[in-house]
């Protein structure tokens, strides 16, 4: 076994030596947060004596989990490979097979891809008699994703909808579009989450094991977690409250698929006694460009300011290009990497 607390700076140090009770990692860009991750599952197992299949980890990639767990093994050898890490949905598929019989579902469920639901949806129109260019299968789908990571079923839909004519006409697939998935033993792939919170909701009985079981649970861009997703996150810290998210408020993108900024900003008040650990050292970039960033980012409006600085170089001052449209900004920056590669002998690698 490596030594778990090796190469780590002083405030990746406090993060993963903290694993009692709830801590919120603000990780800036290039500060390290994967390797946080890593080593405090790794300081889990091998210095605190956790049992690795009590260790809930979630990312929000495949590419992210595989990542951690190769990394975590290196720290700890074959007992990583018991650890319960994936994305969310992959996660609750593994509680839906066992489980999902509660909700009326038999365990051997299919999971619709994008195709099946665009073919369902066209369906459920064509049954409802609604015209299919006014209300696009694309759109009422976008609309029906949206309300299931509000958490709203069909009938919670039709009541927000309030005479609105567009609303109302999509309640109505949506409520046909969820009676057809269940006609087939089918769930789509927001279901997968809300489901889920269905069950632990339903049956104590089952909230009570996962609740138990996982005695530490980890949550990589928690600033990109929507409402179901923080919904099922306190559920399953709900027992024993050692819950570690990391997040940056600066970098919340999502929001145009439900994910909630509110939930990171205030993390503070949804889980008391939190330890905030800022990890502002950056490795990834050079001086200049942080102090680009940096003056940048000073103007938002947040609530957990930080100031990034690195012990790189401070390398070539950024150049700023302003771009007739998004044709010739992506033209420049082809051109631009191209040039690098060839006259100063960069691997596309480098580049971000």
């Amino acid at each position: 076994m490596q030594d778990i607390l090796k190469g780590l700076n002083d405030k990746q140090y406090e993060a993963v030596v903290n694993t009692e009770g709830p801590c919120l990692v603000i990780a800036g860009a290039g500060s390290g947060k994967t390797k946080v991750l890593t080593h405090k599952i790794a300081y889990l197992i091998g210095e605190k004596g956790g049992h690795p299949w009590d260790i809930l980890a979630i990312t929000f990639t495949n590419k992210a989990a595989n990542e951690m767990k190769e990394r975590i093994e290196g720290l700890v050898g074959e007992a990583a490979k018991d650890i319960w890490m994936g994305t969310f949905h992959s996660i609750c598929v593994r509680i839906l097979r066992r489980f999902i019989d509660r909700i009326g579902f038999d365990s051997s469920f299919i999971i619709f891809d994008t195709s099946d639901q665009k073919t369902l949806v066209k369906g459920c129109l064509k049954d409802l008699a609604i015209d299919d260019k006014m209300f696009t299968d694309r759109a009422v789908l976008s609309e029906i994703s949206n309300a299931k990571n509000e958490m709203l079923e069909p009938e919670q839909y039709q009541a927000r909808a309030n005479g609105d004519f567009r609303k109302e006409k999509i309640a109505s697939v949506y409520n046909l579009y969820q009676k057809r998935l269940r006609e087939n033993n089918a769930i789509d792939f927001d279901d997968i989450i809300n489901y889920t919170i269905k069950i632990l909701m339903e049956n104590e009985d089952v909230l009570e094991y996962y609740s138990n079981k996982f005695k530490y649970v980890l949550v990589d861009e928690y600033q990109d977690t929507n409402k179901a997703q923080f919904t099922l996150v306190t559920m399953f810290a709900s027992k024993n409250g050692n819950i570690t998210v990391v997040g940056d408020n600066d970098q919340g993108i999502y929001s145009f698929r439900g994910a909630d900024i509110s939930n990171i900003l205030n993390f503070e008040r949804d889980f008391p006694g939190t330890k905030i650990i800022k990890l502002e050292q950056n490795y990834r970039c050079t001086g200049n460009i942080l102090k680009a960033a940096n003056s940048v980012i000073k103007n938002n409006e947040v609530k957990y300011k930080k100031e990034l600085w690195t012990q790189n170089e401070e390398g070539n001052l950024p150049r700023v290009y302003q771009a007739q449209n998004e044709y010739d900004e992506g033209t420049y920056i082809v051109e631009q990497m191209e040039h690098l590669r060839r006259e100063e002998y960069y691997k596309y690698s480098d580049f971000a």
